[in-house]
């Protein structure tokens, strides 16, 4: 049986927390997703302004979560008044009657490549099989984006296969996406 919060929790291992987003992460959002790779490889609008940042905490995450439709967490590093953002992270495309959903994030640049991202979607997983009831999460990730598979495989998904031309970016062009699940024990 799925369990949906009535608000969303805090997780935390060790230095790494996932917590319910603030109005103080807006200039933090924008300020990450100017870096080129976050549109690439998400479904991010570029260019990101700000409104699309204030946008995001304001209404679009929290009448999402309301919906059932995502569960969005702030990646942070540090304790409280030292606290470093560093990206986002969200359970989407949720289907209660399957128990499933899709993982979703983009790490920040400057907290690339040290085991933040796998940490979180080790947690968020651990959280969404334990806690909300999933038995399936799929991860859906542009064939082109090394690190984020990697990340994946690393947080105890499997590779699937490919979904050929799944996505079509805003100038028409179709990629290809790697699918990767992780199933409840």
């Amino acid at each position: 049986m799925i369990w949906w919060p009535n608000e969303i929790p805090t997780l935390q291992h060790g230095l790494i927390t996932l917590r319910p987003t603030q109005e103080k992460d807006i200039l933090s959002i924008y300020e990450a997703c100017q870096d080129p790779l976050i549109p690439r490889f998400t479904t991010v609008p570029s260019p990101y302004t700000m409104t699309h940042a204030a946008s995001f905490i304001r209404e679009q995450a929290p009448a999402h979560f309301q919906q059932k439709r995502e569960l969005l967490f702030a990646i942070t590093k540090g304790q409280a008044e030292e606290e470093k953002f560093c990206g986002v992270i969200s359970f989407h495309t949720v289907s209660l009657h399957n128990h499933s959903a899709e993982l979703g994030y983009w790490i920040a640049a400057p907290a690339r490549g040290e085991g933040i991202g796998t940490t979180a979607a080790k947690l968020i997983s651990e959280y969404g099989f334990s806690t909300i009831g999933f038995r399936r999460i799929e991860a859906l990730v542009d064939t082109d984006n090394i690190a984020s598979q990697t990340l994946l495989i690393s947080a105890g998904y499997e590779r699937e296969g490919v979904m050929r031309k799944k996505i079509t970016r805003d100038d028409g062009t179709q990629i290809d996406m790697a699918l990767f699940s992780r199933i409840a024990s």
